[in-house]
């Protein structure tokens, strides 16, 4: 029973996930430049691709390392392997991640009228837990349930793939980032072991990613709570758990309650000098101003912060960003992610009569 509690929805298409990363022109290059070489090793062997993963070395090696360090079985890890499908359809879904689009084109994906309708029925359904994970972890509702809207649709959309073969065709046929899957992998093993469910029957995005919230195993053995104290981490059916979770996430990366998350400005001058600082906030608000960047006058100038642009059809829109926003960035390391989150909880905040801070124009 409890492995159908926890097993994804039937035929659900993914969400966006937290693995993706935006990337500058060279790196995304590199990214497809090495995707491709892993699609055609793909094509090139098509008997290991085929169902012979378990007699692979690194299989074995990966198998032998489960069980010296964690007491795995290694005939159960054998037959688990021997039924892995490696999915090719993953390295093509990879190679386009949507962080790679300009703002103008991504901002649609996730910012619309339909994305805050459904979010605001869910926070009326959810009103009380949300109030209960704002109290517990300082998180406002808003930003819990964008999160769950931009990563699954508020839970509509947790993925289709067997997370046990996305994680297995990433950890053993994607060169780019074998060793990081290979890692998730271990983890996802640990944690159903953990959550006494069987390993090939959990469903996710095609990076391994799961749950409403779409947590990567590690995460999900970091950060996951069970929220309403039924004795599970359920992220799957339970929504209290993925609030819960969601809530616990941002808290244990510093999230700081009541202070702001991100300003609209406009910019004098030369903005790549402090552009090229990157998104972490370190410089006082005082200096910016002084830079020629405009803040409204409610922001105090010891407070610290990051200019972020952003590109639009007709040139570039600019934001100062502050610790909140970095600790967005750290559920996916995308500035472009953070800031479809926060003006998704923005839109819905303002929805709800609940007032904003920042266009959303």
């Amino acid at each position: 029973m409890r492995a159908r509690r926890l097993h994804s929805s039937q035929g659900a298409r993914r969400g966006a996930i937290p693995s993706t990363r935006g990337m500058g022109k060279r790196m995304l290059a590199r990214h497809l430049c090495a995707t491709l070489l892993a699609a055609v090793a793909f094509v090139l062997h098509p008997v290991e691709a085929a169902g012979t993963l378990a007699d692979r070395p690194a299989v074995k090696a990966f198998i032998q390392n489960m069980v010296a360090q964690h007491n795995f079985s290694r005939d159960k890890l054998e037959a688990l392997f021997r039924e892995v499908e490696l999915r090719p359809d993953i390295i093509r879904a990879i190679s386009r991640p949507a962080e790679s689009k300009p703002w103008y084109k991504y901002r649609p994906i996730f910012v619309t009228a339909d994305r805050i309708r459904q979010g605001l029925a869910f926070w009326k359904k959810y009103e009380g837990v949300l109030k209960q994970a704002q109290q517990a972890y300082g998180v406002p509702p808003s930003i819990i349930v964008a999160i769950l809207g931009v990563e699954t649709r508020y839970g509509a959309h947790t993925g289709s793939y067997r997370v046990v073969d996305a994680l297995s065709t990433l950890a053993f046929d994607y060169p780019p980032r074998a060793d990081f899957f290979r890692g998730e992998l271990e983890h996802y093993l640990l944690m159903a072991r953990e959550e006494d469910v069987p390993p090939d029957s959990l469903l996710g995005s095609y990076a391994g990613a799961m749950g409403q919230p779409q947590f990567i195993p590690s995460s999900f053995r970091a950060y996951a709570v069970d929220f309403d104290g039924d004795g599970h981490r359920n992220l799957w059916n339970d929504t209290a758990d993925a609030v819960g979770s969601v809530a616990n996430y941002f808290q244990r990366h510093g999230w700081r309650s009541g202070e702001p998350i991100a300003v609209h400005v406009q910019v004098q001058g030369d903005p790549k000098p402090l552009l090229d600082k990157g998104i972490k906030p370190g410089i006082p608000v005082g200096e910016l101003r002084a830079q020629g960047v405009s803040i409204p006058a409610g922001v105090g100038d010891d407070e610290l912060g990051a200019l972020l642009a952003l590109e639009t059809e007709h040139g570039h829109q600019y934001w100062v960003v502050f610790h909140n926003f970095y600790v967005v960035t750290r559920y996916n390391h995308s500035p472009l992610y953070a800031m479809a989150v926060y003006q998704l909880g923005e839109g819905l905040s303002t929805a709800r009569g609940e007032g904003h801070t920042a266009s959303l124009k």
